[in-house]
């Protein structure tokens, strides 16, 4: 479960980039993060995982405070952040061996997840490449590996299916399916709508640092008294904003 309770975070010259974010993820729920460039997606990402501090409130995964236990909270969430340009010297082998390393995952298991995420993904026989040979969609499959390689109960993704081909993405989106029907949290933002509204159990709309709903796709049109498609519905959301 993530629990987001009454965050704000400001910015020199932003008014309030963040204000009063309460947002409860349940466990065993896909939840797609929505809102127009700059709303304070990726802002609210980077505090859920401990990259940018708080100004107000707090935020608590599976129990932990990010900020009073974030060593105990950073062990049971699994982060892809919107840009993979990360680690770029070093080959993927090593860069994977690097996360299991951080997250003490035993050389049995991380060869044998290592072996099936890299070959599901087709990113196998380039683990001995630098990552700043790879393409935007490899480095994406790399991170992603990542991120799965010490199974964490929470996923934190920020635009996970940008780069990949569409192979890759159908792959990500069954794993996320699986994930979440383990009992498991998925959280992730997105500017691909119809994704969202094919995947998702629900949808939270941030716009100008502003909650403007969260719900069910159903709970939102029977609310706005729409049978709108979740694109016409965002637009009127973000648009009278």
């Amino acid at each position: 479960m993530i629990e987001i309770n009454n965050v704000s975070k400001n910015f020199p010259g932003n008014n309030k980039a963040i204000d009063a974010l309460n947002l409860t993820i349940p466990d065993g729920k896909i939840v797609g993060f929505l809102g127009p460039n700059g709303a304070g997606k990726s802002t609210t990402i980077k505090m859920m995982t401990g990259i940018l501090p708080l100004d107000g409130g707090s935020i608590v995964l599976n129990g932990f405070d990010i900020e009073k236990n974030p060593l105990k909270a950073k062990k049971i969430f699994g982060y892809v952040p919107d840009q993979p340009d990360m680690f770029l010297r070093l080959k993927g082998i090593e860069y994977l061996n690097f996360i299991a390393d951080i997250f003490d995952v035993s050389k049995e298991v991380r060869q044998e997840r290592i072996e099936i995420l890299t070959k599901q993904f087709d990113i196998y026989n380039a683990l001995e490449d630098y990552i700043q040979t790879y393409s935007h969609g490899m480095r994406q499959k790399v991170i992603v590996t990542g991120v799965l390689i010490h199974d964490p109960d929470i996923w934190i993704l920020d635009e996970p299916l940008t780069g990949l081909d569409p192979k890759s993405a159908y792959m990500l989106k069954e794993m996320m399916r699986e994930h979440a029907n383990k009992g498991n949290t998925v959280f992730f933002s997105s500017h691909g709508l119809e994704v969202v509204e094919q995947l998702c159990d629900e949808v939270a709309i941030i716009n100008k640092g502003k909650l403007l709903f969260y719900g069910t796709l159903q709970e939102m049109r029977e609310y706005y008294h729409s049978d709108k498609s979740l694109e016409q519905v965002f637009l009127e959301l973000t648009n009278d904003e």
